[in-house]
C-alpha cells in the first residue's frame, strides 16, 4: 500500500478521478500489476498536486471491463492502450483505442507481460 492510497471499485473509477481532476490534481501514471493467485489485476493511477502524490487502486478481474478514464484525464488513452497490449487489460471506451496495436504489430497475439494469451477476433467482434 502507498501512502495516501483510496481503493476504488469499477464504479467510483471515474467519478473519484473527475474529483482530482476539478481540485486541479493532475495524472502522473498508470501502474498495472498481475495479482496470479487471484486471476486479476491491480492497476494503480498516480496523482500529484504542489509535490504530493495520491493514487488510486482499482482491483479487478481478469477479464471484467475497466472504464477508461481519458474522458476525464485525455493524456490516460496512451497509459490505458499501452497496458491494454502489455498485459491484455480490458478497457472501456478509450477514446483512441489503438485496437492492441500502440507497440504491437498486428500478428502478435500474446499479451507479453502477461501470463495468459489475448485472443484477438475479427473486426466488429468483441475481444476476449
Amino acid at each position: 500500500m502507498f501512502a495516501n492510497e483510496q481503493a476504488v471499485s469499477v464504479d467510483t473509477l471515474i467519478p473519484e478521478c473527475q474529483k482530482r481532476f476539478d481540485e486541479g490534481l493532475r495524472l502522473v501514471g498508470v501502474s498495472v500489476v498481475e495479482l496470479k493467485k487471484d486471476d486479476a489485476f491491480d492497476l494503480l493511477y498516480h496523482f500529484d498536486k504542489d509535490l504530493e502524490l495520491s493514487h488510486l487502486r482499482l482491483t479487478v478481474p481478469r477479464l471484467e471491463p475497466v472504464p477508461s478514464i481519458s474522458g476525464v484525464y485525455f493524456p490516460a488513452l496512451l497509459y490505458e492502450n499501452e497496458i491494454k497490449d502489455q498485459f491484455g487489460v480490458n478497457f472501456q471506451n478509450i477514446l483512441i483505442d489503438f485496437g492492441c496495436t500502440l507497440y504491437l504489430e498486428p500478428e502478435v497475439v500474446k499479451s507479453p507481460f502477461c501470463t495468459f494469451t489475448y485472443v484477438k477476433k475479427e473486426k466488429g467482434k468483441e475481444e476476449a
